[in-house]
């Protein structure tokens, strides 16, 4: 049902409207969890006494479809804590058989991040929580969609099919003929009308009505929905639609507009007065109208908050508090004053972290000391840049990273192999073998030299073990471990000291697309082509959090500074920011118009930048959970943002073989965000790309596709040459 969040809704008198009954089978009936629920234009209601349209026997139908679904997995236990919560006799499964409808996929989602609850054993202290499956009810990962023809039977037939174009036309007529201020919001339903109108004509067998159809308004939709429609125009019968994963998440998960209460009020009493059921059905049955009250937002303020798959992020998502200030830095004996706790911070202990090492202590002193040698950079100093080019890369580079400390760089590689570098003199060696170390005296002072084999000294070392392309690499912070994801579907932790493979993770069902070490070391996130992101420990062959909820691959993955959050960009144009200790999505960012593929935090973790492939680098607040800024300037898709050590400089690199500098200091300085944006979604973005711009650095033929800042701030990028 059309789900409508905000205050008292002005009750008019219910009036010559009949809805016609929704074949959603139960599926979709309880969808919104008790948000305000409205059965037709005419409904009175408000938030004081919330009415789910679905009635008991409805909430029955959908309890005895899901307890079916986990029965059918054989998840007995599951089974019988969910019926006796709901108070159901023993044997009512076999009373009555109920369709996993709607709610089967979202099950479905439930029992995987159960089971990544569970892996967590190793974060005692840790709350395994099976909220982290997003509200939207989306495929698990590579799980079979047990209620395909459910979700399709939605689109059963509910209207005479040469009316369809009279329906969208009227509607499309009167939104152009309403106020300026409201005409920007209200066309915001065209395209997931537009979207459903279409399919329902398919799923009925109305193929020329459904061409005539598309021919005629599909020029009509904003220009960013263009590759998505060219996906809609290829399903043209209906057995096209089944097995169609974006169809399908687009009919599971409410297409959320976003429309302040004035537009809205006239929407519905237009629908009302024309008895418009057919169009007013799609919008109970697929559209989540958040309500704001306050002035109409402007299309330039629309556009930059459009293009997901799913329309915009609900404000609620963005609500919750997240820790974003930097954690301690631990006691090390250098006379240095011990800082604050930031009152932003999560708490030391809120989740466990491992503990220093000596060796992990010399590296923060060597840090310190690199650290008071640093060039504060700015408009005025600006950073010198060494580019890295892989010449003669036939293996097709896919991926690139250096260590904290820049001594080494690795390549991931279309031939499968992760090949590792020393960019310093120092050669890279092995360990030498079980029985010479026996041979070595272990008080010596230069034991670290003595157990490494002079004879294995080499500039290169080529891993193997992948089976596919690797598409992500990652050094740990210590510099003892790398990371490599590829297409294979594994996550492998290789050893440098004995340049070997320890460990493949396996839990993705298909190509991994991105992985990254936590700033702290042991855990780290991957993500890939079955939409979620995993959140692994080392030393557990399991992960400890499932993130689900992207509606389409997880294409890069990223740690928050103080290892507390990590955020993931998708091909469904979103970015999440997860909670690594509860596993809830506590923000949800649109406003990208393609892929996204790059992220950055800022060094303070206040701020976040995203890169995709609309060739735009966006700007974030995590605490306030609003844009703030739009760099524009890049002519392809940004593949790599990277902040300066002091966060006054965003490096961004494109495969448009350009290298961008930006003022970020200016970016954040100007931000003024008061409650009424926070509140309302009203986003004002200064166009001025130009201004922040401090200098681009074009290479001859070679994309960038990765960014580091050295310790001392000097820039390195990386790319593979293209003649």
């Amino acid at each position: 049902m059309a789900a409508v969040q905000g205050g008292q809704v002005d009750a008019v008198e219910e009036k010559d409207i009949k809805t016609e009954p929704s074949n959603d089978g139960g599926g979709n009936n309880n969808a919104n969890d008790g948000r305000l629920l409205s059965t037709s234009p005419g409904s009175s209601s408000s938030t004081g006494s919330i009415k789910s349209a679905a009635g008991p026997p409805e909430d029955q139908q959908t309890l005895l479809a899901v307890l079916q679904f986990l029965r059918k997995n054989k998840l007995t236990e599951s089974v019988e804590i969910l019926r006796r919560e709901a108070g159901l006799p023993e044997d009512s499964l076999d009373l009555k058989g109920g369709d996993s409808s709607g709610a089967g996929s979202g099950a479905a989602a439930g029992s995987v991040e159960l089971a990544g609850g569970d892996a967590s054993s190793l974060l005692s202290r840790v709350t395994s929580s099976a909220s982290a499956v997003a509200p939207a009810p989306t495929k698990a990962a590579g799980e079979d969609q047990p209620d395909v023809n459910v979700v399709l039977s939605a689109y059963s037939q509910q209207g005479d099919p040469p009316l369809y174009q009279v329906y969208y036309s009227g509607l499309k007529k009167f939104i152009e003929s309403v106020l300026d201020c409201h005409r920007a919001e209200l066309s915001q339903v065209f395209y997931p009308l537009f979207v459903h109108m279409y399919l329902e004509l398919v799923y009925n067998n109305h193929e020329s009505e459904a061409k005539a159809f598309f021919e005629k308004f599909s020029g009509d939709q904003e220009c960013y929905y263009e590759d998505d429609l060219r996906i809609l125009s290829s399903l043209s019968k209906r057995e096209h639609m089944r097995g169609n994963e974006t169809l399908l998440d687009f009919r599971t998960s409410k297409f959320v507009l976003r429309i302040s209460r004035d537009s809205y009020q006239l929407l519905k009493r237009h629908l009302q007065e024309r008895q418009n059921n057919q169009i007013w059905n799609i919008i109970q049955e697929h559209l989540y109208i958040d309500i704001f009250d306050g002035m109409p937002r402007s299309k330039s303020q629309i556009d930059a908050m459009s293009g997901s798959l799913a329309g915009e992020g609900k404000r609620e998502a963005n609500k919750a508090k997240v820790y974003y200030g930097l954690l301690k830095e631990p006691e090390i004996d250098m006379g240095s004053k011990s800082k604050k706790q930031d009152p932003n911070a999560p708490a030391q202990t809120r989740i466990p972290l491992p503990e220093l090492k000596d060796s992990d202590k010399l590296d923060k002193i060597m840090y310190m000391k690199e650290a008071t040698k640093r060039i504060r950079l700015g408009p005025e100093i600006l950073p010198s840049i060494c580019f890295y080019t892989f010449l003669n890369a036939y293996q097709g580079l896919t991926a690139v990273d250096f260590t904290d400390d820049s001594s080494l760089i690795a390549g991931g590689f279309a031939d499968s192999t992760v090949r590792v570098w020393s960019v310093t003199p120092k050669k890279l060696r092995k360990v030498k073998s079980a029985a010479d170390l026996n041979l070595i005296d272990k008080e010596s002072d230069d034991v670290l030299e003595r157990i490494m084999d002079e004879k294995t000294a080499s500039e290169l070392k080529i891993l193997y073990g992948h089976s596919g392309p690797v598409y992500g690499i990652s050094f740990s912070p210590d510099r003892n471990y790398l990371l490599s994801s590829s297409e294979d579907g594994t996550v492998r932790l290789w050893s440098l000291q004995t340049f070997t493979c320890l460990v493949g993770y396996k839990g993705h069902n298909y190509p991994v697309w991105d992985t990254q070490f936590s700033p702290h070391g042991y855990y780290f996130i991957s993500g890939g082509h079955d939409r979620v992101a995993r959140l692994w420990a080392t030393d557990h062959y399991q992960p400890l959090r499932i993130f689900s909820g992207h509606l389409a691959d997880v294409t890069c993955t990223r740690f928050h500074p103080n290892s507390n959050y990590v955020a993931t960009g998708s091909s469904d144009r979103t970015i999440r920011v997860w909670d690594v200790l509860t596993g809830n999505c506590v923000r949800i960012f649109t406003g990208h118009k393609g892929p996204i593929h790059s992220l950055a935090f800022s060094p303070n973790g206040k701020f976040l930048a995203s890169g995709a492939t609309d060739s735009r680098v966006l700007l974030w607040d995590i605490g306030h959970g609003l844009m703030i800024g739009e760099l524009k300037g890049h002519t392809d898709t940004v593949y790599s943002l990277r902040f300066s050590r002091d966060g006054e400089i965003l490096a961004s690199g494109s495969m448009d073989n350009t290298v961008r500098l930006w003022n970020a200091t200016k970016a954040f300085d100007d931000l003024e965000t008061d409650d009424f944006t926070a509140a309302t979604g009203h986003v004002h973005l200064h166009d001025n790309s130009q201004e922040l711009l401090l200098g681009a650095y074009t290479s001859k033929s070679t994309p960038v596709i990765h960014l580091h800042f050295t310790r001392r701030n000097l820039l390195l990028a990386a790319g593979g040459y293209n003649p």
